[in-house]
């Protein structure tokens, strides 16, 4: 799963923000092929156990990423405090990675996308909690009215497939926790992030795929077929998407950028559909309705309040 936030997720020492029909086609590139990844996870689960799946995703990705950090010639060596960053991010997303497609098993990957598309609000919460970030009353609500979105989403979930519905609300909560350590890395390119950190989750899962039961995902099985196929596309589909949204929020404004990641959510419930013959039920289309809206209310706060100018302090007579 690959969800995008609103402009908390932008960095801050962001590029020249002078091309926004480039950033905004590469937004768009990234919510035609980040659902790739779910579609080839899922396929794989038939044959494969989930930590397996998360470790090749890595594998692939780390593999990409670090072939076109050297050819670019990026430093990879890491100081002390990147190292422990980076660290932290792996863990981050692969503990997301193995959640969301944990749910996919059970789930249809439409109702398991939609609920983690509550990771803006988590975000928005953790940023409050953790780093002081200011957070106003319509702000509250529209998170309130989002999460209750996702409940309606999770509800027959719940009733269908038990627990495993909760998978995706621990993707958002460990996604949104990786996006807040993201912000801390400013100083190592993004290739190089997506190298390193890549890097780390197959060193730091790997072992989970013997420590796991069986019953909670782990084991190791030789792919066979085309499991190989799905596996290699689900590697190339993370790593293509990382890279096209990394460079749109290079390139565009956050206002332009944000609302488009909920074309993740549709093209996601197209290839569920024409793939597994999934499609939303009507409780499930309201929770997606209450997300979007309140995501698309909360983006516009974010915009007002980074759009107000500030007050300059006044020096003592």
């Amino acid at each position: 799963m690959q969800t995008t936030n609103a402009p908390l997720a932008a960095p801050a020492a962001a590029l020249h923000v002078d091309r926004p029909l480039l950033g905004a086609l590469l937004m768009l590139g990234f919510c035609a092929t980040a659902p790739l990844i779910d579609v080839g996870s899922k396929l794989a689960t038939r044959s494969l156990p989930v930590a397996e799946i998360t470790v090749a995703r890595f594998v692939v990705q780390g593999a990409l990423m670090l072939a076109l950090a050297l050819v670019l010639r990026i430093r990879l060596r890491l100081t002390r405090r990147e190292l422990a960053l980076t660290i932290a991010r792996a863990a981050l997303s692969l503990v997301a990675t193995i959640a969301f497609v944990g749910a996919m098993v059970r789930m249809p990957i439409a109702d398991a996308l939609a609920i983690g598309q509550i990771e803006p609000f988590v975000l928005m919460f953790l940023g409050w909690a953790l780093l002081g970030e200011s957070v106003g009353p319509r702000r509250i609500l529209a998170s309130i009215v989002g999460f209750g979105g996702a409940l309606l989403v999770v509800q027959p979930g719940l009733a269908n497939h038990g627990l495993s519905a909760i998978l995706p609300l621990i993707t958002a909560v460990s996604f949104a926790g990786y996006m807040l350590v993201t912000r801390q890395l400013r100083s190592l390119a993004p290739v190089a992030q997506q190298a390193t950190t890549a890097i780390a989750a197959v060193i730091l899962g790997a072992p989970f795929m013997w420590l796991l039961p069986e019953s909670l995902g782990g084991g190791a099985i030789w792919p066979q077929g085309a499991a190989w196929s799905y596996l290699g596309g689900m590697g190339l589909a993370a790593t293509l998407s990382h890279i096209f949204l990394t460079y749109a929020l290079r390139l565009a404004p956050s206002a332009l950028i944000a609302p488009l990641g909920y074309i993740e959510l549709a093209s996601a419930t197209l290839l569920g559909w024409l793939v597994f013959g999934d499609f939303p039920a009507a409780m499930v289309w309201a929770g997606i309705a209450l997300i979007v809206g309140s995501g698309l209310y909360l983006i516009h706060r974010e915009q007002l309040a980074h759009r107000r100018p500030q007050t300059p302090a006044v020096p003592p007579p």
